[in-house]
């Protein structure tokens, strides 16, 4: 596994350009806004939608934002999008004109939403429910880390879902859900089919969609400290980020 010290940072966006058609998948949390105590406290600069559309102009529509939010979560913060975009973990996947993309995600099973909750309440966690599943937020209280992540896994187990772990939360997913399926399903499509891919993002959700990238003879970048297995390069931060992307 490359810590991110160990890796180089990526070639300029618009020497890759030249060399022919790329398409950049994108995160949202930790990649394009700083990471916040809560996931509504974010600070999202007021012109990031605008810049967000002139980048995929400049790309001829290639841009994808792939989020662990959902979609009307992700649209509360940046506006009104005209950009291919998946929510929930990939789950739920738009084209940039609003048209969904494969099957609408389903939400946990119910007897799994009260076991997360009751355990939420009792560890005083924050149980995020979302149109595709349910998270534990324990940033709060990292020393509820552990018993948090253990019983996501007995959740899980219990009912046949997938976990997914990232910066101090552990969530619950439907089999399937996941950054790399979103990328592939886009890669199938135009005006995705045929360009490089390059997946960018901070967190271990991120790894599916650079491993999906590297299917399809592109790469990941690493954003942030976290050690990555599949990024080819890094970015420091989400100010690198932006710098990167010349937004």
């Amino acid at each position: 596994m490359a810590s991110p010290t160990s890796l180089p940072s990526p070639p300029g966006l618009a020497d890759l350009l030249g060399q022919g058609p790329v398409s950049l998948f994108v995160d949202f949390d930790g990649t394009l806004v700083g990471i916040a105590p809560t996931p509504d406290a974010i600070t999202v600069p007021t012109d990031l939608n605008l810049r967000l559309h002139s980048l995929r102009d400049r790309l001829a529509g290639r841009l994808a934002l792939v989020s662990g939010r959902s979609l009307d979560d992700l649209q509360s913060h940046l506006g009104t999008l005209e950009i291919a975009r998946a929510g929930s973990h990939g789950a739920s996947r738009f084209r940039a004109d609003g048209s969904r993309l494969g099957q609408a995600p389903r939400g946990l099973p119910d007897d799994a939403v009260a076991e997360l909750r009751s355990f939420a309440e009792t560890h005083g966690l924050l149980y995020e429910q979302k149109s595709h599943g349910g998270a534990l937020h324990f940033r709060s209280r990292p020393e509820s880390s552990e018993a948090a992540i253990d019983h996501a896994k007995a959740v899980a187990l219990r009912h046949g879902l997938e976990l997914t772990s990232g910066k101090s939360v552990a969530e619950l997913v439907r089999p399937g859900a996941n950054k790399g399926a979103a990328l592939e399903a886009f890669m199938g499509i135009e005006p995705f089919s045929g360009s490089t891919p390059v997946f960018i993002g901070d967190d271990v959700t991120d790894e599916h969609g650079m491993a999906a990238a590297i299917e399809f003879s592109g790469f990941g970048i690493a954003v942030g400290e976290r050690p990555s297995k599949a990024a080819r390069y890094h970015l420091e931060d989400v100010a690198a980020v932006h710098n990167w992307l010349d937004l």
